[in-house]
């Protein structure tokens, strides 16, 4: 009996960003990002399907380029970064669609809420770098309800426009290292 190699890639985060985007008085988008990150798949093989992928984000690392609007986001309106320091995403499900395309269901915790999302992944391609080691570059992208994992504050200016939307746009490009 033969057992298939796993290889392991880690994500490089200087070539790598971890965003969002939401609504902002209906009329504008906000975006956001995560500074400080984890993840990682783990593949039998050099193919990516059936992949398990692993992610955290720390919560305190979120810029918004509005240190008010950081702080507010980091209280328990939304994240509660004291209680709850990192969200998570585990995968399930590593499913290719088509060449370089792949469709990646798993679970993402955010507070103490755990709910199945479907992300939509890109891979951009694999080389190797003038260092000697093997990269391989995602794009990967998903939206979620921030409401449904306890992001519930929510404002109404005078004219009736929501502040925050509910739907957040995630958006992450990913350079991994082959380990």
């Amino acid at each position: 009996m033969t057992t298939a190699t796993k290889t392991l890639w880690k994500i490089d985060p200087t070539h790598s960003e971890v965003q969002f985007k939401v609504k902002h008085l209906v009329i504008s988008t906000v975006t956001g990002s995560f500074g400080s990150y984890n993840g990682q798949i783990e593949v039998d093989g050099q193919d990516f399907e059936n992949a398990t992928a692993s992610f955290t984000a720390d919560i305190n690392s979120i810029t918004t380029n509005n240190e008010d609007r950081d702080q507010h986001l980091k209280s328990d309106d939304f994240f509660n970064a004291e209680e709850y320091p990192q969200l998570k995403f585990e995968s399930k499900n590593f499913q290719k669609t088509s060449d370089g395309e792949y469709k990646v269901i798993g679970d993402l915790t955010i507070r103490d809420v755990t709910k199945e999302i479907e992300l939509e992944v890109v891979h951009g391609g694999t080389v190797g770098d003038p260092y000697g080691q093997t990269k391989a570059g995602f794009e990967v992208s998903g939206t979620i309800n921030r409401k449904e994992f306890g992001l519930s504050w929510s404002a109404v200016t005078e004219a009736g426009n929501v502040v925050v939307g509910d739907k957040i746009n995630l958006q992450l490009n990913v350079q991994l290292i082959q380990n």
